[in-house]
């Protein structure tokens, strides 16, 4: 079905809703984090070839957050670009497999994740805003040709590149698109940018629902989200991190456990989060701790 615009396709009656601001949706967690875990990651390997060489990894990844609550799950594809990949035919594929493993997990929504290019637009670097368009052009109609039933720009830090992104999404797909800024302990992106001025321009961007994923946990989410709500709208999203990431022995460790990200996770949406689920450093029982909060406040 789709809403008032004619031009955009909504999966279903309850996605409509979300996006009306009627209804709260519970994403997934962590992709990478779990990825890590099957053992099946070559050093230097792109994650994303998974979904081709392994996709009954990636899919059993995809139905743990599902059997955990999770109504949409995010596709394996956040650096699936055609220079990272080797070509546009290599995205077509990448994309085709990356959908195909989330619905075969039972998925009700499929959100197609593209993220940073990997590059600095200019003038910070060598980028130029029309090829970034075209790179992340080529990523949403691939993921509109698989069958994503949203985009989901995340993990941005530049709202250069974010314009790029979204704007390619929304010219190129008729699909909701998401879009999320990622802020460090500072409370400001790596380029300096704010959280209220991050929310102006999303919505100036014209996406269907913004926020923030990525670099903090849920504590220190709080305040952005509460900055950015009423700046927006349009849906709120809060993604975080299982709290701030450390280095322990050599590996990355997160100080929060499922039960304090679900705790603090009220505070999140108190602030007017209404799209919610987990970055790095979570899991399903992460999303599974977070569902009843969710369920309880819908």
């Amino acid at each position: 079905m789709r809403t008032n615009d004619d031009n955009l396709i909504v999966a279903d009656d309850h996605l409509a809703r979300v996006l009306e601001g009627r209804a709260l949706l519970l994403e997934d967690g962590g992709m990478g984090t779990m990825l890590q875990r099957t053992g099946l990651l070559a050093p230097g390997a792109a994650p994303e070839t998974l979904c081709l060489d392994h996709p009954e990894a990636v899919t059993a990844v995809h139905r743990a957050y599902v059997e955990a609550g999770s109504e949409l799950v995010t596709t394996n594809t956040f650096g699936a670009s055609a220079p990272r990949l080797g070509g546009d035919e290599a995205v077509a594929e990448v994309f085709a497999a990356a959908v195909a493993c989330a619905r075969a997990a039972g998925a009700r929504y499929v959100g197609a994740s593209l993220g940073p290019s990997g590059q600095l637009l200019e003038p910070w670097g060598d980028l130029d805003p029309d090829d970034a368009y075209d790179l992340f052009a080529t990523q949403a109609r691939a993921a509109a040709d698989a069958g994503a039933d949203v985009i989901i720009v995340e993990t941005m830090a530049d709202l250069g590149e974010m314009t790029a992104a979204a704007s390619a999404a929304l010219d190129v797909t008729r699909l909701p698109v998401f879009a999320t800024m990622t802020f460090g302990p500072g409370g400001r992106t790596m380029m300096g940018t704010a959280p209220d001025e991050a929310a102006r321009a999303l919505a100036a961007l014209g996406v269907h629902a913004a926020g923030l994923n990525c670099s903090v946990g849920p504590r220190e989410a709080a305040p952005l989200a509460a900055a950015m709500a009423p700046l927006l709208g349009r849906p709120l999203i809060v993604k975080p991190n299982a709290g701030l990431p450390r280095l322990e022995g050599g590996e990355t460790v997160y100080d929060v456990d499922a039960a304090g990200f679900a705790r603090d996770m009220a505070a999140v949406l108190d602030a007017g989060a209404a799209i919610v689920g987990g970055c790095c450093g979570t899991d399903p029982a992460f999303i599974a701790a977070l569902a009843p909060l969710v369920a309880a406040r819908s």
